[in-house]
């Protein structure tokens, strides 16, 4: 049983996880960030990618 506690301690006590938890955190947020984006631009970007389209197969 005392092994289990001091491992217990041993875990609690490392910091090295932690960075990577932050990174995913930061990839997550910025991931949810450009999802926003284009889901807010899409339809601009439609509108003028078919602007552009038209123009250039128009004679």
């Amino acid at each position: 049983m005392n092994s289990l506690i001091a491992a217990a301690k041993v875990f609690v006590q490392d910091e090295d996880g932690i960075t990577a938890i932050e990174y995913g955190l930061i990839a997550a947020t910025m991931v949810a960030a450009v999802i926003a984006a284009f889901g807010l631009l899409g339809p601009a970007l439609k509108t003028a990618f078919t602007s552009i389209a038209t123009s250039i197969t128009s004679p």
